[in-house]
């Protein structure tokens, strides 16, 4: 029987890439495609990543990039990991490895020059994938062919040990059983469930990125709600305990046509206020604006006016707001249909055309200005005269007012 083969891809006819794998011996065999991009090219799907396995040592590859006038990168050289820099992007380079020691979060690895010892120590048999740079032929030392056709996440090995080398990897099998899988192993989710606390030890950011990643997967609604059936949770997360609003921001994406969104689908994950969000987001080490964005999603208010909505807190916490507590489809579409092809404007006054009017500079000035966008908003943003006369009225009224009501006049704030 021949060998299979890679199918063809796009990523193959990258810009230096051939120059790059002839520089690293491919022709004796040093050199092989690995992970992702052969999983995805056999799949079909757009390749993000390509990274190459070789029995070079990280000396002799940043040795041969050099000579060759390619630039080399050591971005994680204690792991043998060497980015090669294109013309058309990065390629990470990476020396054949077996594990040392490892305590569930770092590892201490040997260079080897073994391939089936390389791929061992790799998490699922779909990502000890390799294939040779010249003609294509796949290197299958576990399995991982049969796995990815049926679309089963399979750990290599004893599933407890590969969780023991990295607690992250009880994520990675629920992530990529969202974007891969059709159905879970059953050994890997028993072992999963077994060793969810060992999540406890990994640190948020590493938990944060895996969970975002899930989120937006293909499957994250079935997978989420069979991880909180499994516990997987309760360690690390525990306010999420229901997967029914997720379910249906996830159905309201598809309705209007939206990209599927991890901030947005962790506030529906979490279905809090948003004081509760911003405890959870400050946990998992979201940035200020994602932080921001979790909080005014969680805030269900304001829904009714989806306009003055978008100009208050931003066109994309209003869809937010939208996609999470309209109170049906009906409302959804018709919010939506508010904001479709409508640019939020800016206020067509400053406080210096308020000045000119006669106020003074300060509290008035401020006061007076708001006042004036506020009821701009509420007649619907009406063009530029009809402000001017707005203002006229607000600064007319505040300049009659006696001293004492303007020292008392609260200002409205905004959300």
């Amino acid at each position: 029987m021949a060998p299979l083969t890679l199918p063809p891809t796009d990523w193959r006819s990258r810009a230096g890439l051939d120059a790059l794998t002839d520089v690293l011996g491919a022709d004796a065999g040093l050199c092989r495609f690995v992970g992702g991009a052969v999983r995805d090219a056999l799949l079909g799907t757009p390749v993000a990543d390509l990274d190459i396995a070789t029995a070079l040592s990280p000396d002799e590859v940043i040795a041969r990039l050099r000579a060759a006038g390619i630039r080399a990168v050591p971005t994680g050289i204690e792991h043998g990991t060497v980015t090669a820099v294109l013309e058309s992007g990065p390629v990470e380079v990476t020396t054949l490895r077996r594990d040392v020691s490892t305590d569930g979060r770092h590892a201490t690895v040997a260079f080897t020059n073994d391939w089936r010892e390389d791929a061992a120590r790799r998490d699922f048999t779909m990502n000890a994938l390799y294939a040779d740079p010249r003609d294509g032929t796949l290197f299958d030392y576990f399995g991982g062919l049969e796995d990815l056709a049926a679309r089963r996440v399979r750990f290599i090995g004893d599933p407890l040990r590969r969780i023991a080398e990295d607690h992250l990897r009880i994520l990675r099998f629920f992530r990529f059983l969202a974007r891969f899988g059709d159905t879970p192993d059953a050994e890997g989710l028993d072992a999963c469930t077994a060793r969810a606390k060992d999540l406890m030890a990994l640190s948020r950011e590493r938990i944060r990125d895996e969970l975002l990643k899930l989120l937006v997967a293909r499957a994250a609604v079935e997978v989420v709600q069979l991880m909180l059936g499994h516990g997987i949770f309760e360690p690390v997360v525990p306010e999420i305990t229901s997967a029914d609003t997720l379910a249906l921001v996830a159905r309201r994406e598809a309705r209007v046509g939206m990209e599927p969104d991890p901030i947005r689908r962790l506030a529906a994950l979490l279905a809090t206020e948003p004081g509760q969000a911003d405890l959870i987001g400050a946990r998992l080490k979201l940035s200020n604006a994602q932080r921001k964005r979790l909080m005014l999603a969680s805030a269900g208010e304001g829904i009714d006016q989806p306009r003055a909505l978008a100009y208050r807190i931003g066109r994309e916490a209003a869809e937010d707001r939208l996609l999470l507590a309209s109170p049906d489809d009906t409302a959804l579409i018709a919010g939506w249909q508010q904001l479709t092809g409508w640019d939020v404007p800016r206020l067509p006054l400053t406080g210096g055309a308020l000045v000119a009017r006669g106020l003074a500079k300060g509290p008035d000035v401020a006061r007076a200005l708001r006042t004036t966008e506020d009821q701009w908003i509420a007649e619907g943003f009406p063009a530029a005269e009809r402000v001017e006369a707005i203002a006229d009225a607000v600064v007319g009224q505040a300049l009659s007012a006696p001293i004492s009501a303007k020292a008392a006049s609260p200002g409205t704030g905004r959300e």
